[in-house]
């Protein structure tokens, strides 16, 4: 994909004559997404494990294989990850399908003695295959337990815990007897969207650039007017061999709560190109039920905020730039409604060669709720 988004931008540099665009054109890239099926997985246990609570989702290009994170704390089964066998075909129509989702393997999660962790110390939420073979994870964090919210790198193999990247203190939960006094992480809305840069190696000691965005806004930020767009804070990491290094730290503002709302937030970035683009994935529950906008994202002009422990209003900002992709409430659903969207990842490129794009929903392991996967064409309009 990022190969596709780079020669698009070197083809359209050449050209003799030059189409007069707006400044918002220019400033995004010019993608298509197209819907091209919905699978429903039923419900099922493997190896006693019940799958379900997927809130992330990762292609291995290597083994043409998926991971499907499960943000169990750990009450129903160990923390965990699964292996998903993906398998598209063709309509008669010559439209690409989904022929079959199948789940292949358990891998549990371990600390760095390779034990189990105890129940409700993690809430994994975000997840991203690394080139060196293993799995960056985030963590919400427990309010409950007092576990602060995690950036952890796990062995691919066999989940053994690798690294635990810092987080800053501002986004660490503090409590406080005034509200207005409380700092860090709101209980579940802190790292769920993680995504990494596109790479131009695959080499195991290659640094490769990490981003991660919280849910919504730190206590710190939280403004109560429901006029005003909250602002979360998108991380941008180089990680290395041997060491990671903190970059910057952009203002993202999230879409109004619409009336109706009991919960709305960021649950999904995706890099796309080497350019600062990406896809983000907006969701919000109420009285109407899911509702998900995709956006397109440009991070050149943002203002680095991590020197502010609180962040100033929206108007003196300059925030991450955002353009509807897609919503979703204008799609003709092949499933009676859309479940509870968490997971997004790039896939193997469909035959015409666009890229896949692939999305999964969490189930909260509720007998009124389903694991979706959907499958999109993106490609260039």
């Amino acid at each position: 994909m990022a190969g596709l988004l780079v020669g698009f931008i070197a083809l359209s540099t050449v050209s003799c004559t030059l189409p007069q665009v707006s400044a918002e054109d220019r400033l995004f890239l010019p993608l298509s997404v197209e819907l091209l099926d919905v699978a429903v997985l039923p419900e099922q246990t493997f190896a006693e494990t019940p799958v379900g609570g997927l809130s992330a989702l990762a292609y291995d290009a290597q083994t043409d294989l998926f991971y499907g994170l499960s943000d169990d704390r750990g009450r129903l089964a160990p923390f965990r990850f699964y292996t998903l066998d993906m398998q598209t075909g063709l309509d008669p129509q010559g439209v690409p399908k989904i022929q079959a989702v199948d789940v292949r393997q358990v891998t549990t999660l371990k600390d760095s003695n390779g034990d189990e962790y105890p129940a409700d110390l993690l809430d994994p939420e975000g997840m991203a295959l690394s080139p060196r073979r293993s799995l960056l994870i985030t963590s919400e964090g427990v309010a409950s337990t007092q576990s602060p919210p995690a950036l952890n790198e796990y062995d691919l193999a066999t989940g053994v815990l690798k690294t635990e990247f810092r987080i800053p203190d501002r986004f660490i939960p503090t409590a406080a007897t005034d509200e207005s006094a409380a700092r860090g992480i709101r209980d579940n809305q802190g790292f769920e969207a993680l995504t990494l840069g596109p790479a131009s190696s695959a080499g195991a000691f290659e640094p490769f650039r990490l981003f991660m965005a919280t849910e919504s806004a730190l206590a710190q930020d939280f403004d109560p007017n429901p006029e005003q767009p909250l602002v979360n804070r998108f991380l941008h990491y180089l990680i290395g061999p041997d060491q990671s290094t903190f970059i910057a730290e952009y203002p993202y503002p999230l879409s109004l709560e619409p009336l109706g709302a009991v919960s709305n937030g960021l649950s999904e970035i995706l890099a796309i190109d080497q350019g600062g683009h990406f896809l983000a994935l907006e969701r919000v529950y109420g009285i109407r039920g899911f509702e998900i906008k995709l956006f397109q994202l440009a991070t050149g002009s943002a203002n680095d905020v991590s020197t502010f422990a609180s962040l100033p209003t929206l108007e003196q900002l300059n925030p991450i730039q955002k353009q509807l992709a897609l919503d979703f409430a204008t799609l003709e659903l092949p499933v009676a409604a859309i479940d509870n969207l968490e997971g997004m990842t790039l896939g193997p490129p469909l035959p015409d060669g666009t890229a896949s794009l692939w999305l999964i929903s969490d189930n909260n392991f509720s007998p009124e709720q389903t694991t979706q996967v959907w499958l999109f064409r993106l490609a260039m309009s």
